[in-house]
């Protein structure tokens, strides 16, 4: 008997796939980076947020389609009618058999400031509902100097473990042996075209190689950038001695408590030991009653953790930037001189 091979379609590769492999790779369609590109620069410097739709299946999340979100304000009534949008939205999707699977959502940013506890909380958001989901974050700022500042992010899964319990303490921090730069994770992105798109695009490409993304790069002008990320890294370095001065003062209380508490304990062992010279029965040494013997909260490190990624993240695009300007000014001075 001739050996038969079944080929599994992909709807049954996606019904079977119960190991949950971990994410390698974003896949996104280009209609979709423009769209995203388009809704961020339209309401620059405002920040914009949108569904991201798609499929996922095995180490690969592919994002397909996306639709924007409507300009909401802090009112109830006006996140309620989001929500709604959200969902007639999706309905519209798949009338017209498109996609309409959320795999995560995108938002714009300025200058890389993403990482905030409100991002974390959309994070835990959508992890009730979708088993992995992603954040494409895109930057227009810095997306004028000739670089596409496009980025896939997910919450690592020590980080979400220990955000469920709420307990960003010191002690649990070591334990978990998790840091501030374990927070975030970043997925590799990979652009793909259909066939008849790349040559379609074949078509439309110039003689010339050179693109205004070239241009962009030769821009002599950097201060505007450098300064507004030296502002940004000020205001983040004031926000992070804030937080220390928090600690400071939790760590001079707790001194506090430990020299109160050892001198109510001796008080209280030289009371037994006159206690016992008559006879009585000593008194307990502990007294949870007492206001000294009560724990004082540590506070909580996630907000410095985020802080210093932050700090971490405009640290890296001042090198950058400065790094390609004094390249750029080498090169005119070489100009020049020729």
């Amino acid at each position: 008997m001739a050996a038969t091979t079944t080929t599994r379609s992909f709807l049954q590769v996606a019904a079977t796939e119960e190991v949950a492999t971990p994410l390698r790779v974003v896949q996104i369609e280009g209609l979709v980076i423009l769209k995203i590109i388009k809704h961020c620069k339209d309401h620059s410097p405002s920040l914009v947020t949108g569904q991201l739709l798609g499929l996922d299946v095995g180490s690969v999340l592919e994002v397909t389609n996306c639709f924007p979100f409507p300009m909401r304000e802090e009112d109830e009534e006006i996140e309620a009618d989001g929500a709604n949008y959200q969902l007639e939205m999706m309905r519209c999707l798949r009338e017209v058999n498109v996609d309409n699977n959320t795999v995560g959502w995108y938002q714009s940013t300025l200058l890389g400031s993403y990482q905030t506890v409100e991002l974390i909380e959309t994070f835990m958001n959508y992890q009730e509902n979708i088993r992995r989901c992603v954040c494409i974050i895109y930057d227009p700022s810095r997306s004028d100097q000739g670089v596409l500042a496009l980025k896939a992010l997910k919450l690592s899964d020590s980080f979400m473990e220990l955000y469920r319990s709420n307990n960003f303490t010191g002690e649990k921090l070591r334990e978990k042996n998790l840091s501030w730069v374990d927070i975030f994770e970043e997925i590799p992105i990979k652009v793909s075209n259909s066939a008849l798109i790349s040559a379609f695009m074949t078509e439309l490409e110039p003689e010339t190689p050179v693109t205004q993304c070239d241009y962009d790069r030769l821009q002599l002008s950097t201060s505007s950038l450098m300064e507004r990320n030296m502002e940004f890294l000020i205001e983040c370095m004031d926000d992070l001695s804030l937080e220390q001065q928090k600690f400071q003062f939790y760590y001079r209380s707790l001194s506090r408590q430990q020299a109160q508490q050892q001198a109510w304990l001796q008080k209280r062992r030289a009371e037994n030991m006159a206690r016992r010279t008559a006879g009585e029965e000593p008194l307990p040494e502990e007294d949870p009653a007492n206001p000294i013997f009560k724990p004082l909260p540590e506070p909580s490190r996630l907000e410095s953790f985020l802080i210093t990624n932050q700090i971490s993240n405009y640290c890296n695009q001042i090198n950058g930037v400065s790094g390609q300007s004094f390249n750029r000014l080498y090169l005119m001075k070489a100009l020049h001189e020729d």
